[in-house]
């Protein structure tokens, strides 16, 4: 028993672990994002920037790639194994009267999280992939900008990207606060690192819908 219980916390110290990480990784991403609506040349600056540095291609981004997927199989896992630990059977169970609804459907939220990637990547990370190490074209400093706006041409893809932050939003809400109560970040500090989290879950996600509908209203005012 001390055995499944040790198992069991070590796989929540991972996932909450994995997830602190991409919530690093998804800080960054929209403050590159951030400066796509006032600054075509300062968005084209980084993401050049990030798009050949050696350190960022061929370490980073496999370690995000991993950790991406490691936080979802994660996951799936913790899922599959909360639900075959409930050996009895309750003729009626008050779910919320225990939990909140979002920390009970995380599972859910997760998967459009990562039907969203499985776009993401298709919108960005192929082509990027295609373009460098495949056509071999040559580098144009100047070319992330167009590449970013031409994405939200299409009202349809605009709705998925606002959508699926929507989902986004509910993931890190239970998810980032609850992850610092995982890896046993219990102190004074512990109210003030919740609220954070709880900002955090609304502002990032907010401001990722906000940059979508600004591209994609410039997109169409100016074609």
């Amino acid at each position: 028993m001390g055995g499944l219980i040790k198992s069991s916390i070590a796989r929540k110290v991972a996932m909450a672990l994995s997830g602190l990480f991409l919530v690093f990784f998804l800080l960054q991403h929209f403050t590159i994002n951030f400066t796509s609506i006032f600054s075509a040349d300062t968005f084209n600056e980084l993401s050049h920037f990030m798009g050949t540095n050696p350190l960022v291609q061929f370490a980073l981004q496999p370690v995000l790639i991993f950790g991406v997927v490691f936080h979802f199989v994660m996951g799936f896992v913790l899922e599959i194994k909360n639900k075959n630990a409930r050996a009895v059977k309750y003729a009626k169970y008050s779910g919320g009267a225990n939990s909140s609804w979002m920390s009970r459907n995380m599972i859910y939220s997760g998967l459009v999280i990562l039907a969203f990637l499985g776009l993401h990547f298709y919108d960005f990370w192929v082509p990027e992939i295609v373009h460098k190490y495949i056509e071999f074209a040559p580098e144009d400093p100047t070319r992330y900008y167009h590449e970013l706006t031409v994405k939200f041409e299409s009202h349809v893809r605009t709705i998925l990207y606002v959508v699926s932050f929507v989902f986004l939003a509910l993931h890190l809400w239970h998810g980032f606060a609850s992850s610092f109560q995982s890896v046993g970040f219990n102190n004074k500090y512990s109210i003030a690192a919740t609220k954070f989290a709880k900002v955090f879950a609304i502002v990032i996600p907010l401001g990722f819908i906000i940059i979508a509908l600004i591209l994609h209203f410039n997109y169409v005012l100016n074609h």
